[in-house]
């Protein structure tokens, strides 16, 4: 009986005609990432376990594919040796892009002309439950610049995540926030020690309403005095300066709540400045995987399509440090590719043409006709034009039907009438409209 073809759980294939839209939001991503003088940088899919064990916590080494070693090698093991895991598995697949980056940064810090500039777009594995939109196989697209504690780099970064949506025509939301103001935040009403529960608590704010905040906050052990002095921050509204200023009042007290404070006014400034077309707007609810981040943080929401972040990043000043280079700030922004492909699927977004490979058909009528049509197309692949004959000669009914079903837009016919009076018909697919054209005209008007 034959096999039945199949996947792995959590994998995809994509058609011709997906390739073709998820193409197209890599080259806008990368042509805008390009403007900014970001350079490409691809790491192996394998990276050694050692590399990987250890930088993602506990649930993350779990999630690690294992790949154990190749060919014969398992068979010259004993029992034993078989059931020490490590030593038949070295490997593993790269879980995300960012810690690949931070050991090629360290493994090749002679070589690299710092700040470094890099975007990264390739795929990353998780042995995740796979579920509606999250695989075990997915594409990261990664922008980061590393070696500079400038402010600038995310003043650019803002206007990145600006030109990338207006490209693509999604309307978007940017939020920012800052760790050192959640940590002034803690700091300032006595509770530095709870600055994670202080902030799951607040990220709630839109969903249980503040009464139910409070009380959260009570169960995680933060007494009524702090809760008091944290009102003033949870009722925060207003525009970003007006929000900083309320905030610089009540965590005054905070050195290192002030400097994130001092940090945002510069970006939010510049931003205005610069006149970038996105106006970042200052959450203080906005945590993202708060351990890893140490200044402002971002996070992008499509605003006509409900989907969770279809971007976000923020600053490290350590990224290097676990390969043992310390002291190596960066700032990146990851855009989500597969829900940014949800959004522009769901809003309609995607440019026509993309929908064929093709632009134009020519029918195979036989021997001679064929030859005329082969010399016309390669004058039209010459111009740029994306041309096919049809490969067998045979009815012509079953050539428009693979046209049709293909989304060629047009179709011309070149039979032994056309071909003793050098002119061609072309049919617009679309239209149904049909006209005859000489050879030339065919050529310029295509």
């Amino acid at each position: 009986m034959a096999q039945k073809p199949s996947i792995p759980k959590g994998t995809r294939d994509f058609s011709p005609e997906e390739m073709m839209r998820r193409t197209y939001i890599f080259d806008t991503i990368k042509s805008v990432f390009r403007l900014f003088g970001y350079a490409p940088l691809e790491t192996p899919s394998m990276e050694n376990l050692s590399t990987l064990l250890g930088k993602y916590g506990d649930e993350g080494d779990k999630l690690l594919f294992k790949i154990l070693n190749s060919g014969d090698y398992g068979a010259k093991l004993n029992e034993e040796e078989l059931r020490q895991a490590s030593k038949i598995s070295e490997k593993g697949l790269r879980y995300d892009l960012t810690v690949p980056f931070a050991r090629y940064v360290v493994q090749h810090q002679n070589e690299i002309v710092f700040p470094f500039k890099r975007y990264q777009i390739q795929p990353v594995w998780r042995a995740d439950r796979p579920q509606k939109g999250r695989y075990r196989e997915f594409y990261q697209c990664d922008v980061d610049v590393i070696g500079s504690k400038s402010l600038l780099s995310e003043v650019e970064l803002v206007d990145i995540v600006a030109r990338v949506f207006a490209k693509l025509g999604i309307s978007v939301t940017l939020k920012m926030n800052n760790r050192k103001i959640l940590y002034g935040i803690a700091e300032s009403i006595g509770h530095a020690d709870k600055m994670m529960d202080i902030t799951v608590a607040i990220d709630k704010l839109d969903k249980i309403g503040l009464d139910n905040v409070k009380e959260e906050l009570r169960e995680r052990g933060i007494d009524d005095n702090a809760i008091d002095k944290l009102q003033p921050i949870l009722e925060l509204s207003g525009t970003n300066d007006e929000k900083l200023t309320k905030l610089s009042e009540v965590i005054g007290s905070s050195e290192i709540g002030m400097l994130g404070i001092e940090e945002m006014r510069t970006i939010f400034s510049n931003v205005e400045r610069l006149g970038i077309a996105l106006t970042p707007e200052l959450d203080l609810s906005l945590a993202r995987g708060l351990n890893y981040y140490t200044g402002a943080i971002f996070e992008v929401k499509a605003n006509d399509f409900a989907i969770g972040s279809i971007s976000g990043g923020g600053r490290y000043d350590d990224l290097t440090g676990i390969f043992g280079m310390s002291g190596m700030s960066g700032v990146g922004i990851s855009f989500g590719a597969d829900r940014i492909y949800d959004v522009m699927l769901g809003l309609n977004l995607f440019p026509k043409e993309l929908a064929c490979s093709t632009k134009v058909l020519f029918v195979n009528l036989g021997e001679e006709e064929q030859s005329a049509a082969m010399r016309i197309v390669g004058k039209l692949r010459d111009k740029g034009v994306a041309a096919e004959v049809y490969p067998d000669a045979g009815k012509m009914k079953k050539q428009m039907e693979y046209a049709n079903r293909r989304g060629i837009p047009y179709v011309v016919i070149i039979g032994s009438d056309e071909l003793q009076r050098n002119v061609a018909t072309v049919k617009d697919m679309t239209s149904g409209e049909q006209r005859e054209l000489s050879v030339e005209e065919l050529i310029t008007t295509l």
